[in-house]
């Protein structure tokens, strides 16, 4: 089943919140980050991307119907030409709120150190690391993360650039925070009668990490 939406906005604005309302929409499964960590086959086609070799994208998204978060964000040009009859949705929000999220959770030190060099999919995570810095400009090493003003000039960079590249009839720029609405109509499907998810805070995301840490599950 081919893709029918694609995430193009960058983690930590409102990915999770948007694949559960997705999913809510009859658009799921949703490819998240969640989805790669909890499916080690997808990996080496994941690492063949990084490394830039060619890939059939169904080998990876083949049983989803919509796509959010990294990496997926990184390829929303290559996924809306494979998959043309695809919706694209930016999920955007505030600059220096975006960083200080970003800060507090997949940029920590205990995350890095924990997840990124020290989890199983540590190889995955540092060609995925590598692959981000190659496109971005960016530099990721140990105790040297982006400063706010790199982050965020890239942050609105690749904003830009997707809303230059795709129509508006085929691009939601969109904020979590506007709910329901703006989303079902930009996907033509009826406004659910529940609540809007809201996911996956920088309060919620830091206590999972405390939890692996006690739990000694990213040893």
């Amino acid at each position: 089943m081919p893709l029918k939406v694609i995430g193009a906005g960058r983690g930590r604005t409102g990915t999770v919140s948007l694949k559960l309302a997705l999913e809510r929409l009859g658009f799921g499964p949703c490819y998240h980050m969640s989805e790669l960590m909890q499916n080690p086959q997808h990996w080496p086609t994941w690492e063949r991307v990084f490394d830039e070799q060619p890939i059939n994208w169904e080998d990876i998204y083949k049983d989803y119907l919509g796509a959010v978060d990294t990496p997926t964000d990184f390829f929303s040009s290559e996924l809306a030409a494979f998959y043309p009859e695809a919706k694209l949705i930016l999920t955007v929000r505030d600059a220096d709120s975006w960083y200080r999220s970003t800060s507090a959770t997949v940029w920590s030190d205990e995350v890095q150190s924990r997840i990124v060099r020290g989890g199983p999919a540590a190889a995955l995570m540092m060609k995925l690391v590598a692959y981000h810095a190659k496109r971005t400009g960016l530099q990721f090493r140990p105790g040297k993360m982006p400063t706010r003003e790199e982050a965020v000039a890239d942050f609105i960079r690749h904003n830009e650039a997707v809303q230059r590249e795709f129509p508006p009839e085929r691009l939601l720029v969109y904020e979590v925070k506007q709910g329901w609405e703006p989303l079902c109509k930009f996907l033509n499907v009826p406004v659910p009668d529940i609540p809007f998810p809201r996911a996956n805070t920088t309060e919620e995301f830091q206590a999972r990490i405390r939890n692996l840490k006690l739990q000694g599950l990213s040893e």
